[in-house]
């Protein structure tokens, strides 16, 4: 019975490995009337068929995934569409020559508008590469442009990096990270704008230190503490001393006084959980250690994911709550990836080495 459930847990990894390859295939000669009838008898294998429906699932999913940040890069797309639907170009509007540069070089005739009728190549190719480069801006650069424009410090994929401030505080900043730092003879703030840090802050009575994430705040007098945030929400646990953690603006207040090995989880839905745990875990990515203690799944890839440096996609989002227990290598984030969803009878599949796609088995 065994050697079976081998034999088929082989052929369906097979099959899903055919699928991807015929995807590629289809969609490089859709037209092909002979390779789609190749494809038609390989799907007619029931174990083909699952396979084959399992990845369109999945392409539907990671076609479905927006951009982080949509707000910030979405009005600079819809400018770009319209100033080519109105027919602007790169030379009009804010982008005019300057009055030194303009004419310079250019005869009469070139000065003229083209004929109706007659599109001007110069002026198309403009709008082509103004739409591909907004194109370009909006799905991979902006999220890290919006990022990298509000912090003074960041961080690369499996990149950590730790900083004395100007008050001999230390923040370690985790991989793919961001914080803005602002002091001043009142107070002394760390912005986390996105990923963890870790901060061991100096004492000084006269200066809070202040560590914000979107609506939570932080408030010490001489610790050490961990703060995360995610798409699903927010965390502080403190490693030594004690710190004040509040946020105004969720369903419930939150005003809790946390000491050593406590910690609290604010979720976006404003859900909140507070627990326990030995405080010499708190901070473990700094030694490579993703410590996880019944945490929702997708709030453990959220933290992965700053290791690994494609995709990872979640298809099915009730997967995404699942409760997670462990502790995994972040030096080898594919390995412990499939060591997660191992443990939620979840598989991973890797369609190229830059994008694994997270499913139920």
């Amino acid at each position: 019975m065994a050697d079976d459930t081998d034999h088929s847990d082989l052929r369906a990894r097979q099959a899903s490995r055919e699928a991807s390859g015929w995807m590629i295939r289809l969609q490089d000669a859709p037209d092909d009337v002979v390779l789609r009838q190749e494809f038609d008898d390989w799907r007619s294998k029931p174990v083909n068929a699952v396979a084959w429906e399992e990845t369109q699932r999945m392409m539907r999913a990671v076609a479905a995934a927006s951009p982080r940040h949509a707000s910030s890069w979405g009005p600079f797309l819809k400018q770009a569409r319209t100033g080519a639907d109105n027919g602007a170009t790169p030379d009009e509007g804010q982008m005019r020559r300057t009055p030194s540069s303009a004419g310079r070089g250019i005869g009469d005739a070139a000065r003229k508008p083209a004929p109706l009728g007659r599109p001007n190549r110069r002026r198309a190719l403009g709008l082509a590469a103004l739409a591909a480069a907004a194109s370009i801006l909006a799905v991979v650069a902006a999220p890290e442009l919006a990022l990298h424009l509000q912090a003074d410090y960041a961080t690369a994929t499996s990149e950590t990096r730790t900083l004395r401030l100007a008050d001999d505080s230390v923040v370690t900043v985790a991989p793919a990270s961001a914080i803005a730092v602002s002091y001043s003879d009142g107070a002394r703030q760390v912005r986390l704008l996105s990923g963890e840090v870790y901060v061991e802050a100096m004492s000084d009575a006269a200066r809070p230190f202040l560590v914000s994430a979107d609506d939570l705040r932080v408030t010490v007098l001489g610790t050490a503490f961990n703060v995360s945030q995610s798409d699903d929400g927010a965390e502080v646990a403190v490693a030594y001393g004690v710190v004040r953690v509040e946020q105004d603006s969720g369903a419930e207040p939150v005003a809790d006084v946390l000491t050593a090995g406590e910690f609290v989880r604010v979720s976006q839905s404003g859900a909140i959980q507070r627990g326990q745990q030995p405080a010499s875990q708190i901070g473990a990515w700094r030694q490579n250690q993703l410590i996880a203690q019944d945490q929702p799944l997708g709030e453990v890839l959220d933290r992965l994911r700053r290791y690994h440096a494609g995709a990872i996609v979640l298809t099915d989002r009730s997967l995404a709550d699942q409760p997670v227990t462990g502790v995994y290598d972040l030096g080898k984030p594919v390995a412990a990836l499939r060591a997660i969803a191992r443990s939620q009878n979840a598989v991973v599949r890797e369609i190229t080495p830059w994008l694994l796609i997270v499913s139920r088995s």
